[in-house]
């Protein structure tokens, strides 16, 4: 098993720092209060995605946490709508690659109702026309 994160720091529980990799299985991307779709981007395309190539899984399992959106009370991250429309874009195009589009995706967290229904919407969107429905 591969784990990939990106997740503000510090932040609670004070846990996911880039030295916690586990057995060599743990990717802990920090991020910034205040950083947005820039950050995260580089974050996958320079980290994520090439352990993922590396790792070559048989599924792709999603912890889809939506409290990075810039109206979210809990964080202080400013991930935009667009922003959650990439990575789930990003991560449809890696399970294509390696696992025959296998993904399964959890709802993780998210606290402003209205940023919340928006990104949950794009990203279920987005995988539902990957799946063809």
């Amino acid at each position: 098993m591969l784990y990939a994160s990106t997740h503000q720091s510090p932040l609670y529980p004070g846990t996911g720092g880039r030295e916690e990799t586990g057995a060599g299985n743990i990717i802990n991307v920090p991020l910034e209060a205040g950083d947005g779709g820039a950050a995260v981007q580089r974050a996958f395309l320079d980290e994520i995605l090439p352990a993922i190539d590396d790792f070559r899984p048989d599924m792709l399992l999603i912890s889809a946490g939506f409290d990075a959106h810039h109206e979210d009370p809990l964080a202080g991250l400013n991930f935009t709508d667009a922003d959650f429309d990439w990575l789930t874009e990003t991560l449809i195009e890696c399970a294509d690659k390696h696992c025959h589009g296998r993904i399964v995706s959890l709802l993780e967290g998210g606290y402003d109702l209205a940023s919340l229904a928006a990104s949950t919407a794009i990203h279920i969107r987005r995988l539902m026309k990957a799946a063809g429905a």
